[in-house]
Parts: C-alpha cells; structure tokens; sequence
C-alpha cells in the first residue's frame, strides 16, 4: 500500500514538473524533478540537503507537500498496529478522499477495496512477506537450476536453502538436521 502512495505522490510530482515546463519555467522544472529522492526516502534516512528541499516544496508547491504527507501518513499507519492504527487508517482515508488530489483519491478507493485485509494486518499483525519471499526465492533457485538433467537438484537447492532439511549427498551418509 505505501508503495502504491509512492508511485502516487511520484505521478504529482511529474505532472507538477510538467505543468512548469508548460508555464515556460524549464528551470524551476528541472529543479522539481531533483527532488525524487527526498520526496520518496523515508524522513529518518533524509539528509540535511534533502531535508531543506522538501522545506522548499512545503512553501512552494502545496500540491506536493500535500501528497508528501499523505504517503507519510500511510506510512505511519503501518507502523501503528491495533485499534490505533485503525484510526490513524480511517484518518488518512478520509483526507486522502477530499484532498482533492485524483491519484489519492483513486487510492483511497483501492484501499477501501482491502479494508478488511488490512484490518486484519492491523490488528493480528499479519502479513504475506514471508510467502512473498519464500516466492521470490524459490523463482531465484529455478533459474539457476535450468541445464540440470533432473528435478531433484532443484528439490534439493530449496529444501536446503528454504526447508532447513539437510539431504543426502552423493557418496555421503544421510545427516540429521542439528
């Protein structure tokens, strides 16, 4: 969900280098699409240089700003678990309903489409990650083994690395996991 706030925030951030190049301020354009990195880091990983950036867009470029806080608003739901992070949650949705920006708005929508999945995050702290990466892994494994002459390599290269099992190797006794 917050990487869905990111490419939002990120889309008004073009529209508004866009708008500028439109108004013939090439300048002041180039100098908003520099901003990316501040506007998409995490605020504790912001240095001083990106920090007075984002100072520059609260003043400049209200839009933005707005759509800065919202991700970190988002952000901030995540981190709060329980009935405080429902609040914060039906908080955010409410501001990004009327703030009048289109890519927030349409999020707002897509996350009140998985409100009950993300209650269920909130509340009992659950989450697909580790399945995710189990995935990910497993796809990783499955392109290093293509030129094997049999599946069992590949069983074995996830039961290793995923499984915790300890198979067999050829021309050695069978081991038990410690």
């Amino acid at each position: 969900m917050v990487a869905w706030a990111t490419l939002a925030l990120d889309t008004v951030r073009r529209q508004a280098c866009a708008q500028l190049k439109a108004a013939g301020r090439a300048d002041a354009a180039t100098a908003l699409a520099a901003t990316r990195w501040a506007l998409v880091r995490n605020p504790e990983d912001l240095t001083a240089t990106q920090r007075g950036t984002l100072a520059s867009i609260k003043h400049t470029n209200r839009r933005l700003f707005t759509a800065y806080l919202l991700k970190e608003q988002l952000r901030a739901v995540f981190e709060t678990k329980g009935s405080h992070g429902r609040a914060l949650l039906a908080g955010w949705l409410a501001w990004a309903r009327r703030s009048r920006l289109p890519e927030f708005t349409k999020l707002a929508k897509t996350i009140t489409h998985y409100l009950p999945l993300l209650r269920n995050t909130l509340d009992h702290q659950l989450s697909n990650a580790r399945s995710e990466a189990t995935n990910t892994h497993l796809r990783v494994l499955t392109r290093r083994a293509y030129g094997f002459h049999t599946p069992a390599a590949l069983i074995a290269m996830a039961m290793l690395t995923r499984g915790g099992l300890c198979p067999a190797l050829p021309g050695r006794p069978a081991q038990l996991p410690a």
